[in-house]
């Protein structure tokens, strides 16, 4: 067969990456836009594979009771895939059952990869305290996202990708975007071929930051200077100075569920005689949360390779006495540590908890088995891809860890993605 060629399957599971598992003649059919149970129509999009192939689903036969109509209506299964803007590969599913989905997707990940059987659930954003009131997610999940990247073809035209393409779909509504985001974008039109960043920081007022695509030319795009204001972002209490450009957590309550959590996985006390770590710390949101927990004396280090957020993370550190950021890819600095720690710093090493934060790929089995040579007495690795987290575990495993809890976190609603925080000791 081949891609445009139509059939008719019964939709069996989920899988990772957003994506439904179909079968068509013994041979895996990954499908978008179905749920579990529903018999759809898929064309089919890709057949070069002999093991599996790829299809949009044009046609729904037999509906999930979980289906929903579509929160964002131009990513309906009414629309032409191709015209179909990614980024809500999930909106389609009833909410509840999305957290159904990707509790699945993540207990398989564990058990394939880490041999985990784990109780997993995925709970909501956790509350946060407003300046008048508590803050919670939206009933229906939207509303959510400060930080929106669209695109400018060379047309002009300004919108977000269609889905697993590089084609810009004009849209007139952004629903997973903080209202303030939605209106601003609504107004742009034109401009240069290029991405734009809409950020809308604790403050309310949005940045709109041009960006060059990458791949446009072969020299090094120049930052622009709105990339580089500073604004301040609030979680409790606390103000945190980053980049208008620079990374901070997406989700509007999703910053504050991170620090609440990984302050709930070391509430059991963080040992003053420690040397605590923040690895891939940003500007240093996690290492405030251990160091909350440990007082204001406590060793910690956060290690970040973006000399902008290290310098932040300096500043929104400066509360303890004890805490340093220094600017090193996490590979090379745990090398170098290994290659230059004292027994007595080791010894303290022993004691400390680590916080792991990595890219969505992982941290990779050189950084978990450096980790495991410092052999820290606690891990709290914060995840946001099911299998580069089980993959990790798994190394981890092997070298004489457990994992005693995970805990997860819907922080991408209407979404594949999930967040999931596993606490690994010795």
């Amino acid at each position: 067969m081949q891609p445009g060629d139509l059939l008719d399957l019964e939709i069996t599971a989920v899988a990772h990456g957003g994506v439904f598992v179909a079968r068509h003649e013994n041979r895996v059919v990954f499908v978008s836009d179905a749920i579990p149970g529903e018999r759809v129509r898929v064309a089919l999009t890709d057949t070069r594979k002999a093991s599996f192939w790829r299809g949009d689903t044009v046609d729904v036969l037999d509906a999930s009771p979980h289906r929903r109509p579509h929160v964002w209506a131009p990513a309906d299964v009414s629309t032409p895939p191709e015209s179909r803007p990614g980024g809500a590969d999930f909106g389609h599913i009833a909410l509840a059952h999305q957290r159904e989905l990707k509790a699945e997707v993540l207990r398989d990940a564990l058990a394939r990869f880490a041999g985990s059987t784990a109780p997993v659930t995925i709970e909501p954003p956790l509350p946060q305290p407003g300046p008048d009131r508590i803050v919670e997610e939206s009933e229906d999940g939207t509303r959510w996202r400060t930080r929106v990247s669209l695109h400018v073809d060379e047309e002009g035209r300004v919108g977000p990708f269609a889905a697993r393409s590089h084609r810009v779909i004009p849209v007139d509504d952004l629903p997973l975007a903080t209202a303030g985001i939605a209106r601003a974008a609504s107004r742009r039109r034109g401009g240069s071929a290029g991405r734009l960043d809409l950020v809308q920081p604790a403050d309310g007022r949005v940045r709109v930051i041009p960006r060059a695509e990458p791949g446009r030319s072969r020299r090094p795009a120049p930052v622009d200077p709105a990339a580089r204001e500073v604004v301040v972002e609030t979680v409790g209490d606390r103000e945190f100075r980053v980049d208008a450009g620079g990374f901070w957590q997406v989700h509007r309550l999703a910053a504050g569920t991170l620090h609440d959590a990984v302050a709930d996985a070391v509430a059991d006390g963080v040992d003053p005689d420690g040397w605590h770590l923040d690895l891939y710390g940003g500007v240093g949101l996690l290492a405030a949360s251990v160091a909350g927990v440990g007082g204001p004396a406590t060793r910690i280090t956060s290690v970040e390779s973006d000399p902008r957020a290290t310098e932040h993370a300096g500043e929104n550190l400066a509360a303890w006495i004890g805490a340093r950021a220094e600017t090193g890819r996490v590979d090379r600095w745990l090398a170098n540590l290994a290659e230059t720690a004292t027994p007595a710093q080791r010894a303290r090493l022993a004691r400390g908890t680590v916080v792991l934060d990595p890219p969505r790929a992982g941290a990779g089995r050189d950084v978990v088995e450096r980790l495991v040579g410092l052999s820290p007495a606690r891990i709290v690795y914060v995840a946001c891809d099911p299998v580069a987290l089980a993959r990790d575990l798994g190394t981890f495993a092997a070298h004489g860890y457990t994992t005693p809890s995970v805990r997860a976190f819907d922080l991408f609603p209407h979404s594949h993605h999930v967040e999931a925080i596993a606490v690994v000791t010795r």
